[in-house]
């Protein structure tokens, strides 16, 4: 049994999924961009008292599934989310929702993802897929970061649906309760909602000096003492984490700055305010020095740099990115919606 759904590639899982969903269920209009941006995806945070993989936390992300859930919200369309503490009652409730027509995304982590190359496979638990289809026993499987459709067995899915450790997914899966198209009114009500959300959340967050721009500040400042605090190996080890985290889980810190410009330029379709153009140019500037931080650190902890010196570059990058996602942040704070 397939169900008629069309593959989209993206640049960052959560994103594919939920503009694959939507599109599925007839919102026309969404793209990876307005789903980020609508969904407040851009984000930053520090936990160097929590670890995944004998690290600090470092994400650069809003928590999985809260950009499928906003879009939602914002388009006023209802959803399903279980998770399950039986492996049987997920594969039941699967089944069923394939049954009915419905294709579902998927929380899952990836160290066992069949058709993962092995350099990218490791204990990450906030990974997202659709499944859409059954054929001889197995899931058809649309993961958006692949360029094609896969097909894994009941024994695979069910493995990755109830991978352990840190945000394990106890099988959870989600999808919109019901097809219904949206307006173009709906997607500039949305826009400007979710840009109000990610202005909150990085420049008045919650979390306090840990997270968004004070937090890229914040870790800017401790990477500088990371050589004399925790030795070489130990402070190169953090850097590579922060590149782990930055660049192979999801798009990570630059990537998320282009799309969050992409989204910008294509929300001024939506909302012809030329000041979301420059602001948007301000964010591609951001994913650029995140770029270079990142060759940075990756020459620190393959040993090709070491310095004190170069930590302190290392640093001087975030102190330079806060800086402009700060101004853009407060710009975009600033503007008079009509």
């Amino acid at each position: 049994m397939k169900l008629d759904f069309n593959h989209i590639q993206a640049a960052h899982c959560e994103n594919g999924v939920t503009v694959g969903l939507l599109k599925n269920s007839g919102v026309k209009q969404i793209t990876e961009p307005l789903a980020f941006g609508i969904g407040a995806g851009l984000f930053f945070v520090y936990i160097p008292f929590l670890k995944i993989n004998n690290g600090p936390v470092i994400a650069f992300r809003s928590m999985p599934g809260l950009i499928f859930k906003r879009v939602c919200k914002a388009l006023d369309i209802p959803i399903v989310r279980k998770k399950f503490s039986s492996k049987e009652a997920a594969e039941k409730f699967l089944n069923d929702c394939l049954a009915e027509g419905n294709p579902v995304g998927c929380q899952v982590g990836v160290y066992y993802l069949p058709y993962f190359p092995k350099e990218y496979r490791f204990h990450f638990n906030a990974h997202n897929l659709i499944v859409f289809g059954t054929e001889d026993g197995n899931y058809m499987v649309s993961d958006p970061v692949m360029e094609g459709t896969n097909i894994m067995s009941a024994y695979e899915l069910e493995r990755v649906r109830f991978a352990k450790g840190a945000l394990a997914p106890n099988g959870q899966l989600y999808y919109p309760k019901e097809s219904k198209p949206v307006t173009d009114e709906q997607m500039v009500s949305a826009i400007k909602s979710g840009i109000k959300r990610n202005v909150f959340n990085m420049i008045s967050p919650l979390m306090g000096p840990v997270a968004g721009v004070n937090g890229i500040t914040y870790t800017g400042k401790k990477i500088k003492k990371w050589r004399n605090k925790l030795g070489q190996k130990e402070a190169g080890s953090y850097l590579a984490q922060l590149v782990r985290m930055q660049e192979e889980i999801g798009t990570g810190g630059g990537g998320f700055r282009y799309i969050y410009g992409a989204f910008l330029q294509e929300a001024h379709a939506y909302i012809p305010n030329d000041d979301l153009l420059g602001i948007s140019a301000q964010f591609t500037a951001s994913g650029d020095l995140w770029r270079e931080g990142a060759i940075q650190a990756a020459g620190i902890y393959k040993g090709r740099l070491g310095s004190q010196e170069d930590f302190n570059v290392m640093g001087d990058y975030l102190l330079q990115i806060a800086e402009i996602e700060r101004k853009a942040f407060v710009a975009l704070k600033n503007i008079k919606w009509q």
